[in-house]
C-alpha cells in the first residue's frame, strides 16, 4: 500500500551575514564602558530595505482586520523569518556583513525592526528608524542584544560588559567598567522607557532609569546559562530564559510553562512575550517554536536554515501559515509520516511534507516534530476513507446540512469537509500548520457495499466517493488553502470504481515508482489520474529507505 503525501517548498537560500560595522576589540574610551555609546551620525551600518536574501516571509502578511499576535525570528547570518502573517520588511541575508547578527527588535508599533550585530551594526528595516550605530568604534567586549525605547522609537545596544549604547534614547546607566560575575547576556526596556534592565548568564539582574528589581537567580545554581530577559506589560516584572528553556519569573510574570528538563536539538537562543503578557515563545537555534499562554504558535524554520538563529521579536500578525509555494521544479525531498517518529530523513532536501492524519481517525502524534523537520515551507497531507459508523466526525450535520439517514450524498460531503477541520485544527494545536494541503486517495483492500462502511476503507459508490472527496476540498477552499490530491491512476480507479466523471481541477501528487532514475517523465499530463496539473512524483518508496519525492 502506497502510503505518501506531498508538499511543496522552496529551498533557502545561501545566506551570510555579520554586522555592517568595526570589529570589536580595544579602548576603554569606547561607550562600552558606560558612556552613553552614542554615535549619532556615524556610519549606518544600516540598509532598510535591501534585498532579502530569504525567501522566508518574502510575501508580506497582512495586518487588516483581527490583530493575533505572532512573531520574526533573525538568523545569524542576518535573514529574517516572518511567522503567524508578521508582515516581512526585509532582512540582511545574502548580504556581506563584517560580524555575526545577535539580536533583533521591533519598533513600538509592530511596523518595522532592527536586526544587531556583535560588533553594533544597526540594520533598520519598516518603520524602524537608524539613529545611529556602533559601527566606527572599537569596543572592549561584543555587543550582545538590543532593546526598543517604546518612549522615543530610539533603541539601546548591549555588550557583554555591561556597557550600554543609547541611540535616540536616554541614557540611564550601565554596568560598564564594574566587576560583573559573568558576561551580559541582554537587556529589556520598561514599558514607558524610562528605564532598562540587564542581565547575565548566571542570572543577576542590573536594573537602570524607573526600572526595578523584582529577583534574580544569582547564587542558585543552574544547569544552563541564562540568555535573555523579558518585560511584561506593566514593567512590574520580567522573566529570564535559559539555554535549556527553563523560565524563571519574577514580580509579575507568570510562569506559563517551559521545556526546561526535556531534551532539545538545540539550546534556547531567544524569547519573546505577547503584549499582554499573558504567554510567551521561545525558540531555539535551529528555528523550532514553544509557545506557552496564549501564544499563538505560527510556525518555526526548524530544518533548512543556513544559519542559527539567534534572536526574536513579538509583531501583530493575522495568523496565516507560510505562504502557498511550489518547490522549484526538478527539486528531491521526502514525505513522511507516522511511521518515521524517531527517525528523519537526512539532509541536503528541498521537498518535505508531513502527515497530519494517518486516518480520519487518527491524528500523527509526531506532527510538531515531523513538521520542524520539514522546515518553513512544509506542506501537510491527510489519509482519507470513508466513513467507518454513522456519526463519525459529525457527518450527519455540517455545512451540506442536517442529513438524514438515508442520505448518503449529504453524510458524505459532511464527513469530508469534517475531516479536513479536525485535520486542520490539530496542526493548528501542534504548531505545524501550512497553506498547501494533499488529501491522500488510495484503496485499502476491497471496496464495501454498505455505507457507512464499518471499516478501514472505501465505499464501492465512486459517486459518493467524490461526494466524500468534494466536501474535503471544499473544507480547504473555504479556509483559504491551496489543497491537491496524492493518488495514482491504478489507485484512483478503484477508489472511483471505474468512475471517471469526477475530475476536480486541483494539483496532483502522482505515485509512480517505475522510473527512478528519471522521475521527471512521469510530470507529464499521460500519468494525471483526474486531469490536473502534476505539481510532485513520488519516485520511490525507498530513497535511502523513506519515500522519495520530485517536484515537477
Amino acid at each position: 500500500m502506497v502510503r505518501a503525501a506531498v508538499g511543496l517548498a522552496l529551498s533557502l537560500p545561501l545566506l551570510t551575514a555579520a554586522g555592517v560595522a568595526a570589529s570589536a576589540i580595544a579602548p576603554a574610551a569606547a561607550a562600552a564602558a558606560g558612556a552613553t555609546g552614542s554615535t549619532a551620525g556615524t556610519t549606518p551600518g544600516s540598509t532598510a530595505g535591501t534585498t532579502p536574501g530569504s525567501t522566508a516571509g518574502t510575501t508580506p502578511g497582512s495586518t487588516a482586520g483581527t490583530v493575533i499576535p505572532s512573531y520574526w525570528m533573525a538568523s545569524s547570518d542576518g535573514g529574517v523569518f516572518s511567522f503567524g502573517g508578521v508582515p516581512f520588511y526585509g532582512s540582511m541575508g545574502g548580504q556581506h556583513l563584517n560580524k555575526p547578527v545577535v539580536g533583533m527588535a521591533s519598533t513600538p508599533d509592530g511596523g518595522g525592526y532592527w536586526l544587531v550585530a556583535s560588533d553594533g551594526g544597526v540594520f533598520s528595516f519598516g518603520d524602524a528608524g537608524f539613529h545611529g550605530s556602533t559601527g566606527n568604534l572599537k569596543l572592549v567586549k561584543p555587543v550582545v542584544g538590543m532593546a526598543a525605547d517604546p518612549a522615543t522609537g530610539g533603541y539601546w545596544l548591549v555588550a557583554s560588559d555591561g556597557g550600554v549604547f543609547s541611540f535616540g534614547a536616554p541614557f540611564y546607566g550601565s554596568m560598564g567598567g564594574k566587576p560583573i560575575p559573568s558576561p551580559v547576556v541582554g537587556m529589556a526596556a520598561t514599558p514607558d522607557g524610562g528605564g532598562y534592565w540587564l542581565v547575565d548568564s548566571e542570572g543577576d539582574v542590573f536594573p537602570f532609569g524607573n526600572a526595578h528589581f523584582y529577583g534574580s537567580m544569582k547564587g542558585t545554581k543552574l544547569y544552563k546559562p541564562v540568555i535573555g530577559i523579558q518585560a511584561t506589560a506593566s514593567g512590574q516584572g520580567y522573566w529570564l530564559v535559559a539555554a535549556d528553556g527553563g523560565i524563571f519569573n519574577f514580580g509579575d510574570a507568570d510562569f506559563d510553562g517551559s521545556p526546561g528538563g526535556t531534551a532539545l536539538s538545540s539550546p534556547i537562543v531567544a524569547m519573546a512575550p505577547t503584549p499582554d503578557a499573558k504567554g510567551y515563545w521561545m525558540v531555539n537555534a535551529n528555528g523550532g517554536v514553544f509557545s506557552y499562554g496564549n501564544a499563538l504558535n505560527g510556525g518555526s524554520a526548524g530544518g533548512n536554515l543556513n544559519a542559527p538563529v539567534v534572536s526574536m521579536a513579538e509583531g501583530p500578525g493575522n495568523g496565516d501559515p507560510p505562504g502557498a509555494v511550489s518547490y522549484a521544479p526538478g527539486s528531491y525531498g521526502y514525505d513522511i509520516s507516522n511511521y518515521q517518529c524517531s527517525s528523519y530523513p537526512p539532509a541536503p532536501y528541498t521537498i518535505g511534507i508531513v502527515e497530519v492524519a494517518g486516518s480520519p481517525r487518527t491524528m500523527n502524534p509526531c506532527l510538531a516534530g515531523e513538521a520542524a523537520w520539514a522546515g518553513y515551507y512544509r506542506q501537510l497531507y491527510l489519509f482519507l476513507v470513508s466513513p467507518d459508523q454513522p456519526g463519525e466526525n459529525g457527518d450527519m450535520s455540517g455545512p451540506y446540512g442536517n442529513c438524514a439517514s438515508t442520505d448518503n450524498a449529504c453524510i458524505a460531503h459532511n464527513y469530508g469537509y469534517n475531516t479536513v477541520m479536525n485535520a486542520v485544527a490539530y496542526a493548528r494545536q501542534q504548531g505545524a500548520m501550512a497553506s498547501v494541503w494533499w488529501l491522500d486517495v488510495e484503496s485499502v483492500g476491497s471496496c464495501v457495499d454498505a455505507f457507512p462502511v464499518g471499516s478501514f476503507g472505501w465505499s464501492c459508490d465512486g459517486a459518493l466517493n467524490a461526494d466524500l472527496i468534494d466536501g474535503a476540498l471544499n473544507a480547504f477552499q473555504n479556509m483559504g488553502l491551496t489543497a491537491g490530491i496524492y493518488s495514482s491512476i491504478h489507485e484512483w480507479g478503484l477508489v472511483m470504481n471505474g468512475d471517471t466523471s469526477y475530475q476536480p481541477p486541483v494539483p496532483e501528487w502522482v505515485a509512480n515508482w517505475n522510473y527512478p532514475s528519471d522521475p521527471s517523465h512521469v510530470c507529464n499530463s499521460s500519468f494525471s489520474f483526474a486531469g490536473g496539473p502534476i505539481w510532485m512524483v513520488q519516485y520511490t518508496d525507498n530513497a535511502g529507505g523513506y519515500d522519495g519525492d520530485y517536484s515537477c
